[in-house]
């Protein structure tokens, strides 16, 4: 399982910890990742992700999981996330 978030992209960067004696040692900065159960008006169930803080307060921000999927791009989306989009979108177009 990559420490990849599944809404934003979001995932490890790389960079340097610097000391007061201008010392630089390489680190790893890895992302807030939280195992969430999110819920699917249109598809009225409940879906597991794997999402950063940061993703969970946009989600809330754009009004629930399925406005957030409409928005987003498909570059940034797991494939988990980008199938179920589709599956949001037939729902929403059956409607």
């Amino acid at each position: 399982m990559s420490r990849r978030c599944e809404l934003t992209g979001k995932a490890v960067q790389s960079g340097n910890l610097v000391s007061h004696s201008n010392i630089k040692t390489r680190t790893r900065f890895l992302p807030n990742l939280c195992n969430v159960t999110l819920i699917s008006d249109a598809l009225k169930r409940s879906v597991k992700l794997r999402v950063s803080a940061h993703a969970l307060r946009s989600v809330e921000h754009r009004g629930g999981l399925d406005a957030f999927l409409t928005k987003a791009r498909d570059i940034e989306l797991s494939q988990n996330a980008r199938e179920l989009k589709r599956e949001i979108a037939k729902k929403q177009a059956a409607a």
